[in-house]
C-alpha cells in the first residue's frame, strides 16, 4: 500500500552518474577529496540559470536586486554582480564585499534597524543608498552628513499596514522592529524636506519564504498601492521603489516550487500603472534565497555508524554548527528534515531508515531525522540540499570549536 505520507519534493538541479551526486560537472567524491570535509559547494551554473529563469518571466523594467544576506561568500558575489542590478546590505560587512565588485555604489541599499554610527558613516562615504528605519537614524545620518560635508542618498522603509500571509518569515504588517510604520510616513517625510538629504523612494518589504503564489500576488497589489499612495507626500520624485522579495524555496516533505507565471502575469498588469504613477522611479525586486538557495549543497563525512536499541545512526562530521537551518534550529517550531541523500549513493542498492547526527554533544545536533536512505557506511558523504542561501553565514561554527567548513564555488 502506498503511503500518504508527504514527501520532499524531487531535488533534479544536480545530476546523478554512477549514483554520485555531480556539482559543476564533478562528482561530489572527488570535490570532497580535493577539499577535505565539510563543505558548501554551491554551482555558479545554476545561479546564472535562475537569473535568466526570473529575466525570461518577469517584467524586463523590473530590476533585479541580490539580497546579500542570503549568502555573502565573496565569489559569490562577484558572480552575481555581473548578472544582477544591484544589491542590498544588512551590515558594513556585506557593504565591504559589494563594494569590491563592479557594481556601482548608487545601485546598492543598505537597511537594517540598528545600524551603527560607523556603519552610517561608511554608507555615506561609500555613496549607497540608505533605508531609514526610524526618525531616530534619520537624525544621526543627517547629523553625519553634516559633519563631512556629504549629501547622502536616502530611502524609508516602511513597514506596511499589511502582511505577507503564509510567509515563513512575516517582516512587516503589526508592531515590528523594520521600517517605519506606514501612518507615520508622511509625518517623517515633512521633517525630511528640513534635512540636506536626497531622498530616493521606499523599502517596503512586507515577509520572506512564501511559496503560495496568491500571497505573493496580493503582497504586490498592496505594495504598489501603499507605495503610490505614500508618494503623495514625498518632497520629490520617486527615484527608486523596492518592493521586497518573498519567494521562497521548498525545504520539506508537502512543500511544491512557488508557481512564476501568475506572479508575472500580475506584475505585467501593474507595472504599467505604477509607472504612470511615479514615471521616474526603477522598481526592484530584492531576492536572496531565491536566487541562490537551490544552488547549494552541504556536504560531511560520516566517521561512525552505530545501532541504538534498533535505530541507525550515522554520526557524520559536520552538523548543527555548520548548517543550523538544517538542523531545525533556525526558526522551525516543529523540527522537519531538509532533502538529505547520501552523495555517493544516491538511490543505493540497500536502503535503510537512519538518522544523521553531527558530532556535537546537544541532542540538537540532528542532520536527518529518521529518514529513507540508502545505507551508508563510515566513508560515505552525505549532502543536504538546498544549502545555498542561510547556511554557512547563518551557523554558529563556535560551538563546541571544532574545524570550520569550507565554501567553494563551482
Amino acid at each position: 500500500m502506498k503511503s500518504s505520507k508527504p514527501t520532499h519534493p524531487p531535488m533534479t538541479q544536480f545530476p546523478v552518474e554512477n549514483d554520485c551526486l555531480q556539482v559543476g560537472g564533478q562528482a561530489i567524491t572527488r570535490l570532497a577529496d580535493r577539499i577535505g570535509t565539510p563543505f558548501y559547494v554551491y554551482d555558479r551554473q545554476l545561479i546564472t540559470q535562475r537569473v535568466a529563469y526570473l529575466r525570461e518571466h518577469l517584467p524586463e523594467d523590473l530590476h533585479l536586486h541580490y539580497a546579500i544576506k542570503a549568502n555573502p561568500m565573496p565569489a559569490l558575489v562577484q558572480h552575481l554582480s555581473t548578472l544582477v542590478d544591484g544589491f542590498d546590505l544588512a551590515s558594513a560587512g556585506e557593504m565591504h564585499i559589494a563594494l569590491d565588485t563592479p557594481m556601482p555604489a548608487e545601485k546598492i541599499s543598505f537597511a537594517g534597524p540598528g545600524k551603527r554610527p560607523d556603519e552610517l558613516a561608511a554608507a555615506i562615504a561609500a555613496g549607497i543608498v540608505i533605508n531609514m528605519e526610524s526618525s531616530t537614524e534619520m537624525d544621526r545620518i543627517t547629523e553625519i552628513a553634516q559633519q563631512r560635508g556629504i549629501r547622502p542618498k536616502v530611502a524609508i522603509r516602511v513597514n506596511p499596514d499589511f502582511e505577507l500571509k503564509s510567509s515563513g518569515m512575516k517582516m512587516g504588517g503589526g508592531p515590528k522592529q523594520f521600517g517605519v510604520d506606514a501612518e507615520l510616513v508622511p509625518a517623517m517625510l515633512r521633517e525630511l524636506t528640513q534635512r540636506d538629504l536626497e531622498f530616493y523612494g521606499f523599502h517596503i518589504f512586507s515577509g520572506s519564504q512564501n511559496l503560495r503564489a496568491e500571497a505573493i500576488i496580493e503582497a504586490h497589489d498592496k505594495t504598489f498601492e501603499l507605495a503610490t499612495r505614500l508618494a503623495e507626500h514625498a518632497p520629490a520624485a520617486i527615484k527608486l521603489l523596492n518592493i521586497g522579495g518573498g519567494l521562497g524555496i521548498p525545504y520539506f516533505p508537502g512543500d511544491q516550487h512557488i508557481e512564476m507565471a501568475p506572479i508575472a502575469d500580475n506584475l505585467h498588469r501593474l507595472l504599467p500603472e505604477v509607472r504612470a504613477q511615479v514615471p521616474e522611479a526603477e522598481i526592484v525586486t530584492e531576492l536572496g534565497r531565491f536566487l541562490v538557495g537551490e544552488a547549494g549543497l552541504y556536504v560531511c563525512r560520516i566517521i561512525d555508524r552505530k545501532i541504538s536499541r534498533g535505530e541507525v545512526f550515522l554520526i557524520a562530521d559536520g552538523g548543527m554548527h555548520h548548517h543550523l537551518a538544517a538542523s531545525g534550529n533556525f526558526g522551525q517550531f516543529i523540527r522537519k528534515n531538509y532533502p538529505v541523500v547520501i552523495a555517493n549513493k544516491v538511490k543505493g542498492e540497500k536502503r535503510e531508515t537512519a538518522s544523521i547526527v553531527g558530532p556535537l554533544c546537544t541532542p540538537l545536533d540532528i542532520l536527518a531525522d529518521k529518514m529513507d536512505l540508502a545505507k551508508a557506511e563510515m566513508g560515505d558523504l552525505v549532502a543536504v540540499y538546498q544549502s545555498g542561501a542561510y547556511g554557512y553565514s547563518a551557523s554558529p561554527f563556535n560551538f563546541l570549536s571544532h574545524p570550520l567548513p569550507k565554501e567553494i564555488l563551482v
